[in-house]
């Protein structure tokens, strides 16, 4: 139990120095932030002298409160869930990001969940079968991590997507068919979006994968020869028991560095986002910085950071959980 209080107060640290980032950020940088917002809202005819005066409050220009007052309120703004107003949405920032944030934790969930069960296995049968076909894998996984991902997923949308020019198979824009589907709980719908998910889904598995495969198969390699996997062979145990047995305990400094690959997996989905149109945070993070709408930045900013600290700590809680050497050194 310290061990994890130990764990949350490290974080709990970095979602507060994230904060103040977030809040400074727009106040330090060189230049009027608020001029080039103001200009571009009025350009699109979607400021007034009303939005002109919010957006002013909201990054503490022509303000005559100290610092320090516009620090605590906005603090007190974040712990009511009041995370601005969006001229350029003209919505809140918090509806906004609720909006956004589904497509996102469902795409990285997904896709995470796929590349880490998968690159596990696969690292396993690689350890366990050493100088067979199946070590093959491993070369080609890594030829599409070093890719960057924005560039893989132009590739697979060459090769792939409707857009592309080969094999056309997957949508490769939006997160659904806006033009012939209805939003909601209906069929036509759920099966658009899993359409349009494959190629992203696809992206980021191939672009993470080879990390898990690698670490579980060098981990594996070192367990193998440990004293109990040895007895357990030498015991004419079955192999899938004993490849379980080693499996076990080769996975966890493997949990111990996807807090690491989380953070990674974000970054790169930010992009894949981008390439494909899909309306998650990411995506729409790229558009508001181009339209200068610096509060949606901000909350969008605020609301990555505190989703990868609470990833992380989670995958710190399960690390506890299944490793009983760290409970005793706590």
């Amino acid at each position: 139990m310290r061990a994890l209080l130990r764990r949350l107060g490290v974080y709990l640290l970095a979602a507060w120095v994230a904060l103040t980032v977030s809040f400074l950020l727009p106040r330090v940088v060189p230049g009027n932030p608020v001029a080039g917002a103001v200009a571009r809202a009025s350009q699109s005819g979607n400021c007034n002298s009303q939005c002109v005066q919010a957006i002013e409050e909201q990054l503490g220009y022509n303000v005559h409160t100290s610092l320090w007052d516009q620090y605590l309120q906005y603090i007190g703004n974040l712990a009511r869930g009041d995370l601005g107003h969006s001229w350029s949405e003209n919505a809140p920032v918090s509806s906004l990001i609720a909006s956004y944030l589904p497509w996102t934790l469902g795409l990285l969930g997904l896709a995470t969940i796929l590349s880490f069960v998968g690159g596990t296995t696969i690292g396993t049968l690689m350890a366990w079968r050493r100088g067979s076909s199946v070590e093959w894998v491993l070369p080609a996984a890594t030829f599409f991590q070093a890719m960057p991902y924005f560039f893989l997923a132009l590739v697979l949308v060459l090769i792939f997507g409707q857009t592309g020019t080969m094999l056309k198979l997957f949508p490769s824009l939006f997160g659904y068919d806006i033009y012939t589907t209805t939003p909601g709980f209906n069929w036509p719908y759920l099966q658009s979006v899993v359409a349009h998910a494959v190629l992203p889904v696809a992206t980021v598995i191939l672009a993470s994968i080879a990390g898990f495969m690698l670490a579980m198969r060098n981990q594996m390699v070192t367990t193998m020869d440990e004293d109990f996997v040895l007895v357990a062979q030498a015991k004419g145990l079955p192999t899938r028991t004993v490849v379980w047995y080693a499996a076990r305990n080769a996975l966890l400094p493997v949990v111990s560095n996807f807090t690491i690959a989380i953070s990674l997996v974000v970054a790169g989905q930010i992009l894949v986002e981008i390439v494909f149109n899909y309306p998650g945070i990411g995506y729409h993070l790229y558009d508001a910085l181009g339209k200068l709408d610096y509060t949606l930045v901000q909350g969008i900013f605020v609301v990555i950071t505190l989703v990868v600290l609470v990833a992380n700590l989670l995958a710190d809680v399960v690390y506890v959980l299944i490793d009983p050497r760290a409970r005793q050194m706590a």
